[in-house]
């Protein structure tokens, strides 16, 4: 294997700086990279919902298959001005910009996979490969994946993890959007003919479990803000959260006693709630008698490695193309300290996952 090529294409796709709803460049780069080894590329048609500037790019081998391999193409913070280091076993950024490797190893990985299938003449099953978008923020991407109906399992080269591991289970995540709606007065003059919205939100987070509720549910308000001046009482304040659990029942439950704990509120200050809530991605548990997870036991053996399955209170592609009815694991890659500055990689497991995408992909 030609490691210094392999460390070089991650490095060529690690340059390209893409946000998500900017993806265009990395699948210019993926789409003409694929079609000097006669690769056929196709863009899908979810970017009228994305609002992605780019369509998931997908390539077909053989006939596509019955099974996907998977990466996105955002990162979430720029690689704008990139300075990558290679040292001795593993490679990091100067430590201005992230590194990229979430999820630029991953399409290395694939990328380098494809390349040596063509280069050497591997005898391979059929499947297919897609590159998404929007994973970092609403993995609208893979929602909106137009995949032929017949693919019935996902790999999924995104996990933090080192390969070998893989996430079999991942939480989901609802979303939240509270407005307390009070009544502006001057604090000074007639505090009394107000109804302060902060207050009211203020005393209804007191009462919340923020925080690690169990080992299966956690429960944040990220965003807080509200007010006009200081001289007024607060009319009007907004906050955002989530709750996250890998049960259904339990994400539910929370949020019911969100809305409990600021109605009460509201209803002793005379105060008013508005509430938007929608599921940013749903629960998975993929059984171990699966065909995917049998499948990638099996490649991850095959490579010389131990199979390790994991459990994540992180969403990802897996969750979205699960929920769609695909069975999907997420394999571990490596991409280690994900959006910090201090991201690396170890090139050996740069090399691993694409021996790894190979034993899924070659035939008995």
């Amino acid at each position: 294997m030609a490691i210094n090529y392999l460390v070089n294409l991650f490095l060529r796709c690690a340059s390209i700086n893409a946000l998500s709803g900017s993806e265009k460049p990395v699948a210019d780069f993926i789409s003409s990279f694929l079609q000097s080894y006669n690769y056929q590329i196709t863009e899908d048609n979810s970017k009228q919902f994305t609002s992605s500037n780019t369509g998931n790019i997908i390539c077909k081998i053989g006939d596509g298959g019955e099974f996907v391999l998977l990466s996105h193409m955002d990162t979430a913070r720029p690689t704008v001005d990139l300075k990558p280091l290679i040292k001795e076993d593993k490679i990091v950024s100067s430590g201005d910009t992230v590194l990229g490797v979430d999820n630029r190893a991953g399409i290395a990985a694939l990328l380098y996979t494809l390349e040596r299938i063509a280069k050497e003449k591997i005898p391979v099953k059929d499947f297919t490969v897609a590159f998404t978008t929007c994973e970092e923020t609403t993995l609208f991407g893979s929602k909106y994946l137009e995949l032929d109906k017949k693919i019935k399992r996902a790999f999924i080269f995104d996990s933090g993890y080192r390969p070998g591991s893989f996430i079999y289970s991942a939480c989901g995540a609802m979303a939240f959007k509270i407005s307390v709606i009070g009544k502006a007065s001057h604090s000074g003059i007639a505090p009394e003919k107000g109804i302060n919205s902060l207050q009211t939100a203020a005393k209804a987070i007191s009462k919340l479990p923020l925080g690690r509720i169990d080992d299966e549910t956690t429960m944040n308000i990220g965003i807080l803000k509200g007010g006009s001046a200081v001289n007024v009482i607060p009319e009007l304040t907004e906050l955002e959260g989530e709750v996250r659990s890998f049960i259904i029942k339990k994400v539910e439950e929370h949020f019911n006693l969100i809305m409990q704990v600021f109605n009460t509120e509201a209803e002793s200050s005379g105060a008013q709630i508005e509430c938007e809530h929608n599921w940013d991605f749903k629960p998975f548990t993929v059984p171990a008698d699966s065909l995917v997870y049998e499948e990638t036991v099996r490649a991850i053996e095959k490579v010389g490695l131990n199979p390790t399955p994991k459990i994540s209170l992180g969403g990802s592609d897996a969750n979205s193309l699960n929920e769609r009815g695909i069975e999907s694991v997420n394999l571990g890659i490596g991409a280690q300290n994900p959006h910090s500055n201090d991201e690396f990689i170890f090139i050996e497991d740069l090399v691993k996952s694409s021996e790894i995408a190979l034993e899924l992909i070659k035939k008995d």
